[in-house]
């Protein structure tokens, strides 16, 4: 009997292990194989389900607001329109946010505002300044260097040296500009009339155009600035030919304003034939003026172009230079850079502020905005042709005409641009002018020591 339990039991394992335990035990099959064992079915065990993957979420862009300065308030659409360009590129490759806060105000005022805020040490991230100022600025502090930037390697080299002092370029020329008056060409054509090269044939011109009942000069005096361009070309003139050490003199106390006051003949001869009430008109108005054919001449610089030929786009003007004497070689083009722009040591967005800088020359962009504001090309990355009146202008440098814009002491200029208003309106004789201006450029050479 219990020998037969036995066995039942040593034959129930066996069956137990041929048939259920059998049917739960895994094969090993070659990963590679994908053919079911003969006499079985073959069951694709599907893949889990992976949940879709979530896009990356952009990080929030850097926001950044550059604070900057400029003396160009006739270029605010233009300037306007490439800004947002760099803001737009700035977020593309950066992911940084900036906001442009643009302060432009006009010529007169802008060079005393931007003084006074540099000395409150609320300074702008950038600036700009004429390339004569740069010696004051420099000392002063208000300047960093630039040297190692990308746009500074790409300009010409006789640009880069009117923003180089103390062996570094410390400012990035925008406006640099070869200039003498401007002229209608299809008045003097009209008239049968070339630029005059000396005084007299200077005066011949205008005999023939107050003769026929047109005004020769342009005069706007309402910003005195305007009238002041008339000193920076006939001082600079009258230096460069005849007196090329009086700046050294003036700042050691040993020449006067005596020295050159022949700058008073082409002045005087401007102020007696021009246009009828010109405190009554300003740059934008006077530009008006000339593009309408209300005079022939101006004493204004070519950076007036956009706003010439806004009013009047066929115009056709030219640049040429303005006689001092009778000897033609002292009739010569100012060579200068009247603006550049400045990095203020002070900026806490140094980095994205010389973003900025870097792309007023962008090797892709500048070339139209250049092209756009119609300012000379001033860097390898420029492509574009030059207006005719610069071909004009270069003619003169070409033939050795030309002198380098004159450096004056700080405040020297302004107080020109005054006493020449007052000096048309009669209330300063030229004695007085003389002596006002040897006693300013006294004061200003003892506060800068």
């Amino acid at each position: 009997m219990k020998k037969s339990i036995h066995l039942s039991i040593i034959l129930g394992l066996l069956l137990f292990i041929a048939t259920g335990c059998g049917s739960n035990t895994k094969t090993d099959t070659p990963a590679s194989s994908s053919t079911a064992p003969a006499g079985t079915t073959a069951v694709s065990t599907p893949e889990p389900t992976k949940a879709p993957a979530t896009p990356a979420t952009p990080a929030t862009p850097k926001k950044v607001e550059l604070n900057v300065f400029m003396s160009y308030p006739q270029f605010k659409d233009q300037l306007d329109k490439y800004f947002e360009q760099f803001k737009a590129k700035e977020l593309a490759e950066k992911n940084i946010d900036v906001t442009i806060k643009l302060e432009m105000p006009n010529a007169d005022q802008s060079k005393q505002i931007l003084q006074t805020r540099l000395a409150s040490n609320d300074a702008p991230d950038l600036f700009t300044l004429h390339a004569n100022d740069i010696p004051t600025y420099y000392k002063a502090g208000y300047l960093s260097d630039l040297s190692a930037q990308p746009s500074i390697q790409s300009l010409y080299e006789p640009v880069k040296k009117t923003v180089t002092f103390d062996g570094k370029v410390v400012s990035l020329p925008i406006e640099n500009t070869e200039w003498g008056y401007l002229y209608n060409k299809k008045i003097f054509s009209e008239q049968g009339l070339t630029p005059p090269q000396t005084l007299d044939e200077m005066k011949t011109v205008i005999d023939k155009l107050n003769g026929v009942k047109i005004a020769p000069f342009e005069l706007a005096f309402q910003e005195a600035w305007v009238p002041q361009l008339m000193t920076a070309l006939s001082l600079g003139a009258v230096v460069s030919s005849k007196h090329p050490d009086w700046i050294a003199k003036m700042n050691t106390g040993e020449a006067s304003y005596k020295d050159v006051a022949d700058i008073f003949n082409i002045i005087d001869l401007v102020m007696a034939n021009g246009t009828k009430k010109p405190f009554e008109v300003g740059n934008e108005i006077g530009a008006a003026d000339f593009a309408n054919g209300k005079s022939a001449m101006w004493l204004q610089g070519p950076w007036n172009a956009d706003a010439i030929l806004k009013v009047n786009p066929q115009m056709e003007f030219g640049v040429a230079a303005l006689p001092v004497s009778n000897d033609a070689k002292d009739t010569m083009i100012n060579l200068s850079t009247s603006t550049t722009l400045a990095l203020s040591p002070l900026s806490k967005n140094q980095d994205v502020a010389l973003d900025l800088l870097n792309y007023i020359l962008d090797p892709k962009d500048s070339s139209a905005l250049f092209q756009e504001l119609k300012f000379n090309p001033n860097s390898t990355v420029h492509t574009y042709k030059a207006s005719p009146w610069v071909d004009e202008a270069s003619a003169y440098v070409a033939k050795g005409r030309a002198y380098q814009d004159l450096s004056l002491p700080n405040g020297v200029t302004d107080e020109q641009a005054k006493l020449l208003q007052s000096y048309y309106a009669k209330t300063v004789t030229k004695e007085q002018f003389i002596k006002a201006m040897d006693k300013k450029w006294a004061d200003a050479v003892k506060a800068a020591k």
